[in-house]
């Protein structure tokens, strides 16, 4: 296990460590939203919800999750989708290599599995398109596995919880968030305990115009008790992108039919 105390960070005695879980969870039971993919343990239903959040808002998400499991309601129905059906459900998502993946793990689901969702965290992180997140979201929520799921949302709350002096933008770093939830994340509630701090992360100590004054877990910030909440997270700017000069060319014949070609995955 990593060593924080080799990066700064001192982790809090058992009996705060309680206290900590204890305050946040209740806070999530009086205050979380309530959305279609909570009121659920259908991992396979669990896994079409984080995916589609990936870079798209929530609310913006729910007709889209909705419909997509009524177009196909089983890991089966997935992997046995038409193409062109799969991208309709997808239309206006974006990015659609998520769906193509997502089809990928569903078929390997049916091949690897049996069909049978996989129940284990290295299991569920061995699917086409699920990383380390997703992974930990899938298996906190869905089988009450103590797995972290640490995004941007998580590494923000952490890095003002401890004060952590560590680019939250630098993937490297991501470890030290870890070892941080892997001690703080509770054993008996790990699906609402990644949830509530998903919850907090995006509203009240969000990125921008937060409101730490009305944190739940203020009182154990170290960044808001010592006056350096505007510090923190410590995320540098990105390099610039460079230019590129691309030539595109539109190809239309006598009859005015223009020629299309169906694009392939990866390419531009």
């Amino acid at each position: 296990m990593l060593d924080l105390k080799e990066y700064g960070i001192v982790m809090w005695d058992a009996e705060k460590i309680v206290s900590f879980r204890r305050t946040l969870l209740d806070w999530y039971d009086r205050e979380k939203r309530d959305l279609p993919w909570r009121r659920t343990k259908n991992p396979y239903y669990i896994w079409v919800s984080e995916i589609m959040l990936q870079q798209t808002q929530v609310q913006t998400v729910i007709p889209y999750y909705e419909r997509f499991l009524d177009w196909f309601p089983t890991v089966k129905d997935l992997a046995e989708a038409p193409e062109e059906k799969l991208l309709k459900a997808w239309e206006g998502l974006g990015y659609y290599s998520r769906v193509r993946n997502m089809q990928k793990a569903a078929q390997q689901i049916m091949t690897d599995f049996a069909g049978q969702f996989p129940d284990t965290y290295d299991n569920i992180a061995k699917l086409k398109g699920i990383g380390p997140y997703t992974a930990g979201a899938i298996s906190s929520i869905a089988f009450g596995l103590p797995e972290p799921a640490v995004d941007g949302n998580v590494m923000r709350v952490m890095a003002r919880l401890f004060e952590v002096n560590y680019d939250i933008g630098d993937a490297k770093n991501r470890k030290i968030f870890q070892a941080i939830m892997d001690i703080l994340i509770d054993p008996d509630r790990p699906g609402d305990f990644n949830q509530a701090l998903m919850d907090l992360g995006t509203d009240i100590e969000s990125a921008k115009n937060p409101r730490p004054d009305e944190s739940p877990i203020r009182f154990f910030c170290a960044a808001y008790l010592n006056g350096t909440y505007d510090k923190y997270p410590i995320k540098l700017p990105k390099k610039k992108p460079k230019p590129m000069q691309i030539q595109a060319f539109i190809i239309r014949n006598t009859k005015g039919e223009f020629l299309l070609e169906k694009n392939i995955e990866g390419r531009l």
